[in-house]
């Protein structure tokens, strides 16, 4: 079983002790994606991810030059944005980026604070405070950039008692699937280029007061072609965590080197939502036509035991069933963890979808990234890209 955590006997509480506290951060507020279009995105993410109808923002609300759909499921909440004209600069995001995500919203209470904290330490501003208000309240928004063209937006909705934000309309619609189990998001991974990542966590520590408490290199994550080296960011309560990968030399290219061609640039790589019951969400996800990465080789599933010891007789699920969906299993000193990956939910081989169960581990799967590269490699030498 792979190493992962630092200073592991201390426990997470005291490897958060230094992070700072001029940031309290609540969550997750929302992720936004810019979309080429937002309509059959949001019909998607309904049908195949189990989400539904939220908020609407567009035409009929009064906004002329873009539409937001607002999709939810338990904590999580997507908004997907579309521009509505040639003249919006959401078009020049989309013909560099493709589809992806834009603003990674973070729930404060006091969102001019969080601004000017950050802005203060160097962060570049991308939205000034912005009191927002409606019938139902005010919001305040504020936002920064962080890596790439990606921006946390900092918002403060304790005075607001509407459906989303102020400028949205609740959003009725009779065509809502079943949920899938996902409940709240876990992590989100960021790729830097060649050179970038310890500049990026330093701009976390720096500027948003985040700890570095997890870390591997391309000795821990590689294969026989490609590496890669990632830091994993999280806040003080440790709320928000937010891995951040640059590529490694190797024989062959990385998946981030991949994943930065064709999105042109650092951005957000994947999404990982949380589940209580992975066999169910995961079941459920394949029938609707989510496609999953392809399955580790039969001895991975034979070195379970081995990699969970004592964790093995808390393991309530059920290998062959484990096996046959493609789930892949982990541990750490803390507990273990069910995880699996979507290919590429666009035709750019970019943004994916993680779907994650936690019993107890605090990790991130070390012991699966062989296992999980060696299947993305497989996709990139499909694509011609490896």
């Amino acid at each position: 079983m792979a190493k992962e955590i630092k200073n592991v006997e201390y426990g997470l509480e005291k490897i958060f002790e230094g992070a700072q506290d001029f940031l309290p951060l609540l969550g997750t507020d929302y992720v936004e994606f810019y979309v080429g279009n937002a309509k059959q995105a949001a019909h998607f993410y309904k049908t195949a991810f189990g989400f539904q109808s939220f908020a609407y923002k567009g035409l009929e609300t009064g906004c002329r030059d873009y539409a937001s759909y607002v999709i939810a499921q338990e904590k999580i909440k997507i908004v997907l944005t579309t521009p509505l004209n040639s003249n919006s600069p959401i078009n020049q995001h989309l013909t560099k980026h493709g589809d992806g995500v834009k603003v990674v919203a973070l729930w404060v209470e006091d969102s001019r604070k969080s601004w000017e904290e950050t802005t203060k330490r160097g962060a570049k501003s991308f939205m000034e405070p912005t009191v927002e208000k409606d019938e139902h309240g005010e919001v305040v928004r504020s936002g920064i950039y962080t890596y790439g063209e990606t921006v946390h937006i900092f918002v403060e909705r304790k005075n607001y008692k509407g459906t989303f934000l102020p400028g949205y309309k609740a959003w009725k619609s009779d065509y809502n699937p079943t949920a899938v189990g996902l409940k709240f998001i876990d992590h989100m991974v960021g790729n830097v280029g060649w050179g970038e990542m310890n500049q990026t966590v330093k701009w976390y520590e720096d500027v948003m007061g985040f700890v570095n408490f997890l870390s591997f290199d391309d000795k821990q994550i590689h294969t026989e072609y490609s590496a890669l080296m990632s830091k994993v960011m999280s806040n003080g309560n440790g709320r928000i965590k937010f891995p951040i990968n640059e590529p490694a030399e190797g024989k062959k290219k990385s998946q981030i080197e991949e994943y930065l061609d064709f999105y042109e640039g650092p951005g957000v790589q994947h999404i990982a939502v949380a589940t209580n019951d992975i066999i169910k969400t995961v079941m459920e996800l394949r029938a609707r036509g989510v496609e999953f990465l392809s399955p580790p080789p039969h001895a991975y599933y034979e070195e379970i035991p081995a990699r969970l010891g004592k964790h093995m007789n808390m393991m309530k699920e059920d290998l062959n069933v484990i096996e046959k969906l493609a789930i892949m299993v982990d541990a750490d000193e803390d507990g273990y963890l069910l995880q699996i990956f979507t290919k590429p939910v666009e035709d750019r081989p970019t943004l994916f979808f993680e779907i994650i169960q936690r019993m107890g581990a605090t990790g991130f799967g070390a012991g699966n990234f062989k296992a999980l590269f060696e299947s993305i490699e497989r996709e990139q030498e499909k694509r011609g890209t490896l």
